[in-house]
């Protein structure tokens, strides 16, 4: 069965921009897994440690791979586009993370879907929004119903066009 998912990207070292485009591109070549559109791309304040700005975007995916195999496939993206992971919310080649798996919930050690911070980060609700209007965070909300800090989108720009989707 095939169900839709949404991905966030994010890049802060080296060619940002490729890097997201090579991920798209990357996502798109795996089995069971079709690219179906993507957000523009925000250049975001970091999260954690000071480190360069990043390049954000959210992708829509429909996936006949379960949330554990999308997870895998996130995780090869990283590992082939030269992820180093060294220091929580450091710098990095890509980020993939799920967002949303359709409106299933998981709560496991490694995987928690929505993703547990979406609702509080503008770099992701910003794209995200492009993408569907009111998506499901965390705690069986909506976020038309979240009162979002006032500071939550202040340094989320527009940097380009939406990713090119493979066809």
């Amino acid at each position: 069965m095939e169900t839709s998912a949404y991905l966030a990207l994010g890049s802060n070292l080296g060619d940002r921009l490729e890097h997201l485009r090579a991920a798209v591109r990357a996502l798109a070549a795996t089995e069971g897994v079709e690219v179906t559109r993507s957000s523009r791309v925000y250049e975001t304040k970091p999260v954690g440690p000071p480190q360069p700005a990043y390049l954000n975007a959210v992708v829509e995916v429909r996936t006949r791979r379960s949330p554990r195999e999308l997870l895998d496939v996130a995780q090869a993206v990283e590992a082939q586009l030269g992820r180093v992971r060294t220091e929580q919310w450091g710098p990095r080649t890509i980020d993939v993370d799920i967002l949303t798996y359709d409106e299933v919930t998981i709560d496991e050690p490694d995987l928690v879907v929505p993703h547990p911070r979406m609702h509080e980060r503008g770099f992701v609700l910003v794209p995200l929004g492009e993408l569907d209007a009111d998506p499901m965070p965390p705690g069986d909300r909506r976020v038309g119903t979240l009162r979002l800090p006032s500071d939550a989108v202040l340094g989320v720009r527009p940097f380009a066009p939406p990713l090119v989707v493979p066809t």
